[in-house]
């Protein structure tokens, strides 16, 4: 099997899929149980509103959009710490597997965007950014969609989760091109 990575041991994966699969619709079932299906992406205009609201009341007042997302101008929220406990989660599982591994950005990249840190940072972000753009058009994320969508039996996610899918192919499929230089074989 052919993979792309410099270390062979985090190509394997610490649970199986399905395990992965059944904790995430177990976490589902909780939150859907005791407070509201899950999802991220709003959290950021929720973010945007609350600090716009802190630094140009008037100015967030008069947007519908974010009075309407950033009701009571407040981070003390089930979905902010549901955010923000994410990273955190990471961070503890990949100490606790010893797999975590303090790096900018992926060394894979410098095949794609060359070795300079800050053009694989811009690329970072500018990937993050068209990835929550997109997210708020399309009325939610991963999250919102794929998960939290797809069990309502929702056709928007559906649709959402395909196009994920098919975005995910091509920008694989363009960022690790099929090279003998960039590709290791155990």
């Amino acid at each position: 099997m052919t993979r792309i990575t410099n270390d062979a041991s985090r190509a394997q994966p610490v649970i199986p899929w399905w395990a992965g699969g059944a904790g995430i619709g177990l976490v589902l079932i909780a939150a859907v149980g005791l407070l509201q299906p899950i999802g991220v992406s709003t959290q950021y205009v929720v973010l945007d509103g609350v600090f716009l609201h802190a630094t140009a009341p008037e100015l967030a007042a008069r947007s519908t959009y974010l009075s309407e997302l950033a009701e009571g101008w407040s981070l003390a929220t089930y979905e902010f710490a549901f955010v923000g406990g994410i990273p955190l989660g990471a961070w503890l599982s990949a100490w606790l597997t010893g797999r975590f591994s303090p790096r900018l950005v992926p060394e894979e990249w410098k095949a794609r965007f060359g070795p300079s840190p800050v053009k694989r940072l811009a690329a970072s972000f500018a990937g993050g950014f068209l990835l929550l753009f997109g997210a708020r058009l399309g009325g939610g994320c991963t999250s919102g969609h794929m998960i939290s969508g797809i069990s309502q039996l929702a056709l928007s996610s559906f649709v959402f989760s395909a196009a994920v899918f098919l975005g995910g192919i091509v920008t694989a499929r363009w960022l690790y091109p099929d090279h003998p230089n960039q590709m290791e074989h155990p």
